[in-house]
């Protein structure tokens, strides 16, 4: 019998023991992350962050280098260029650029602007009859040539996109008032924009939208003509 108590004594003073141990180890606090821990998972956060911002950064920048110029005339038309820096280096328009000098316009046409240009080709001066050319860069026609050049020039940017759209709204055609101070009509037809003039010559945009620095150039393929009294008055 004494031997039974001892034994029953005996296990459970260890039962005891035991759950002490686990009472003990079930309190104990957990120990708070280190300093190092912190700044290990720190510079692990910013190496993403900065890593996410590097990787914005280059997608930003190849798209950037992707948008490629207008060529015109063989040469890349720049955005960060204004009118008369980008036509100059065109080959298609080594005969407006001289007209522009003739008439000291290119002064002008490197201001702020925005201007929008209406630029006719080599090809489309040479539609005139013969002599006339010659006949505008002479001193004395200097007043002619003036009148001429501004009427392809107009106040303001008008994309074709936005000249299309004001077609729209003036049911297949709008009035554009040009420096010169006459009119031009912006038709929109099934084979796009074309610019129709005083004296009822029309001419085709061949290449739309070319940005510069201070507005927007349209290359177009034939020379628009003011009215006589337009001209004369500048």
């Amino acid at each position: 019998m004494k031997l039974k108590t001892l034994a029953l004594f005996a296990l459970t003073i260890v039962l005891g023991l035991g759950m002490f141990a686990n009472n003990s180890f079930a309190n104990e606090p957990k120990s708070a992350p280190s300093s190092e821990s912190k700044a290990t998972s720190a510079a692990a956060s910013s190496s993403s962050s900065s890593s996410h911002s590097s990787a914005s950064e280059s997608k930003a920048m190849m798209a950037a280098s992707e948008t490629k110029p207008v060529i015109v005339g063989g040469a890349a038309m720049y955005a960060t260029k204004n009118i008369v820096e980008n036509a100059i280096n065109s080959k298609d328009h080594t005969t407006l650029v001289t007209a522009l000098k003739a008439a000291g316009l290119v002064e002008t046409l490197q201001g702020k602007g925005p201007f929008t240009v209406f630029a006719p080709t080599n090809a489309a001066f040479a539609k005139l009859p013969a002599g006339t050319v010659e006949g505008l860069l002479k001193p004395e026609s200097k007043a002619s040539l003036t009148g001429i050049l501004t009427y392809h020039v107009v106040p303001g940017t008008y994309t074709s996109a936005k000249l299309a759209e004001l077609c729209k709204e003036g049911k297949g055609q709008t009035s554009l008032k040009t420096v010169a101070g006459g009119s031009l009509t912006i038709k929109q037809t099934a084979k796009g924009l074309e610019v129709a003039d005083a004296k009822g010559g029309s001419s085709s945009i061949s290449i739309a939208d070319v940005t510069q620095s201070n507005g927007v150039i349209h290359v177009v393929d034939s020379v628009l003509m003011p009215s006589s009294s337009a001209s004369q008055s500048n």
